[in-house]
């Protein structure tokens, strides 16, 4: 993923999760909104990395961007997203200084703004 389409993911995953979502976060961080998005953008960051090295199954009914989200795959991102959760909660709090368990629980209110931006741009293509 270039630095733009990164940077624009990013932004689409902040849209997504509104105002009262990353204040929430701020919260649970115990930072401003600002050190909020600046956590967000780096756990999406990892966790689009780890999504882009994820095989499609075999058995998966469609290939390529379709697979990323939607009904038409099962659930599949939301596995894979699922599963890279706690080595990206722990790589992130590594970065960030954070405790483990707080970036696991941003993490875990990330995944559902993450799969929604990725089945929009699924449906898009």
């Amino acid at each position: 993923m270039s630095e733009d389409s990164a940077t624009a993911f990013q932004g689409a995953v902040l849209d997504e999760l509104g105002g009262d979502k990353v204040q929430e976060i701020a919260g649970l961080l115990g930072t401003d909104e600002a050190g909020a998005r600046e956590v967000v953008g780096t756990t999406v960051s990892a966790l689009s990395g780890e999504a882009a090295t994820v095989e499609t199954p075999p058995e998966a009914p469609l290939r390529g961007v379709a697979t990323l989200g939607g009904f038409a795959t099962g659930g599949l991102m939301a596995g894979v997203l699922a599963k890279a959760a706690k080595p990206v909660a722990n790589a992130v709090a590594k970065k960030t200084g954070l405790p483990p368990a707080t970036v696991a629980r941003v993490v875990e209110m990330l995944i559902p703004a993450v799969l929604a931006v990725l089945t929009k741009r699924a449906a898009k293509k």
